[in-house]
């Protein structure tokens, strides 16, 4: 496994044009692997290429991606990077072994962590009709819907509680039935993002043709409940819109507490 990160130069009209859909972007992601054929699907429960995109400041853009073997974005890099400064050494891209790093996750450890996805959920809107997925678009069911205990632990982990000291609400505040809400968690909704984009090789004159989704960016903080369900969640994804840039499920080391 490998995780890469790649910062887009926002001042290039290739940047924009990957930024304009995420169907356009995905279709650039997969052809860092020659080997993968773009009918190819992934065989269930392996391992998958994962991206995400981050936007740090206007002019910083990152792009994440997980994947099971070693890409090469140099198309990329002359699309959307710094072509003239990339040297074999420096590509404008780096790629580091991931497999080391999941293997040390362990039962208790503590993370912070990032990921977007595509919140959804099924509802009836009339009795006999079937079941239509539909987005979450408030921050409080968002919330929800990662703090579900099932989807937790199918995920394996547990997101974490703030101690009272550091709530500004009262400890038990509850929203609307939701006991999750306010500051009980370490977790927050950093971005949400409604998109909608047309279909390759379709007429996407009509609503009827095009994708339409909402993405939210979760940050927060963890803790491994299950090691090896947490290393199939990284390599594999959460929930749906995985084509679209959501799923990918990052971990870094919380910041050091001050020593008393």
């Amino acid at each position: 496994m490998f995780l890469t990160r790649f910062r887009l130069n926002t001042a290039r009209p290739g940047t924009r044009r990957l930024l304009s859909s995420p169907q356009t972007l995905h279709a650039a992601v997969m052809s860092s692997f020659p080997h993968i054929l773009p009918t190819d699907t992934p065989a269930p429960g392996a391992p998958r290429v994962l991206w995400r995109l981050d936007q740090e400041a206007r002019a910083e853009i990152l792009l994440y991606v997980v994947s099971p073997d070693r890409p090469d974005l140099t198309h990329l890099v002359e699309q959307a990077g710094w072509p003239a400064v990339a040297t074999p050494d420096a590509p404008g891209w780096q790629t580091r072994p991931y497999q080391s790093f999941l293997d040390r996750l362990a039962s208790g450890g503590r993370w912070a962590f990032r990921l977007t996805a595509n919140p959804v959920h099924t509802i009836r809107r009339k009795d006999g009709e079937p079941r239509k997925i539909t987005a979450h678009l408030t921050p409080v069911h968002q919330m929800a819907w990662l703090l579900d205990e099932k989807r937790q632990n199918r995920a394996g982990f547990r997101i974490l509680e703030k101690p009272d000291d550091r709530r500004t609400l009262p400890s038990g505040t509850t929203h609307k039935g939701h006991p999750h809400h306010g500051d009980r968690y370490e977790l927050t909704v950093a971005d949400t993002r409604a998109l909608a984009f047309g279909k390759p090789g379709q007429d996407n004159s009509t609503s009827r043709n095009k994708v339409t989704l909402v993405t939210v960016t979760f940050d927060g903080r963890l803790e491994v409940t299950d090691p090896d369900t947490l290393r199939r969640t990284l390599t594999q994804g959460i929930g749906r819109a995985r084509a679209y840039g959501c799923g990918l499920l990052t971990l870094a080391p919380l910041p050091r507490q001050p020593t008393p």
